[in-house]
């Protein structure tokens, strides 16, 4: 459906460096009228913060869309072609059509209405804030379930970022299907229990 002319979409991703789970993108479009206070970089803000802004934001803004590209996409396509698809399937999700859609960065994704890019726009563009912000609420919310699924990796902690945590689990247990196989460190571990004699892969 057509919208007016003044609608700008915020598009931003999340977990671009972790060894596990997917991209995760949003794209909105905020109301004018009703900008939440307090709009930062995700990464800037607490976990409490950040929830509180999360709920401000889906109450207020006029249009909302989550993209994914897992974890086998991201192996497949590399990590910047599966960051640009899942920032085209947000803003393709949007059920109003903005006449402009601000990117935070610098590459931007293939689409069918004008885009900008915006280096550092999750810190100085609201509705790039705003993105950030639901994508990494939603990708830590999401992580949690898959703990649920995958226990033993801690996702629910680190959220499939590397740290020493996740390293040993991944060296116990070998990595899952969330696993991002060409990331140097899963790769690594993959390599290191194929040519340990007496452990299963």
């Amino acid at each position: 459906m057509n919208s007016p002319a003044a609608l700008i979409a915020g598009c931003d991703e999340v977990g671009r460096g972790t060894w596990a789970g997917p991209v995760v993108t949003c794209a909105l479009i905020l109301d004018p009228a009703r900008v939440p206070a307090g709009l930062a970089d995700s990464k800037a803000l607490s976990p409490r913060r950040r929830e509180a802004l999360d709920l401000a934001i889906r109450a207020s803004c006029l249009d909302l869309a989550i993209g994914l590209a897992e974890a086998a996409e991201v192996d497949r396509l590399n990590i910047l072609q599966a960051t640009l698809l899942a920032m085209r399937r947000a803003v393709e999700g949007l059920r109003l059509r903005p006449s402009l859609v601000l990117v935070d960065g610098d590459r931007a994704p293939s689409l069918d209405l004008p885009v900008r890019t915006v280096v550092g726009g999750d810190a100085s563009e609201p509705v790039i804030s705003a993105a950030s912000i639901v994508a990494k609420v939603w990708r830590d919310a999401h992580m949690g379930r898959l703990a649920q699924t995958h226990p033993g990796y801690g996702f629910e902690q680190h959220f499939g970022y590397g740290t020493a945590q996740h390293l040993r689990a991944l060296q116990l247990l070998g990595p899952c299907a969330e696993h991002r196989q060409s990331f140097a460190p899963v790769r690594r571990v993959l390599l290191e229990r194929a040519l340990a004699p007496g452990v299963v892969s």
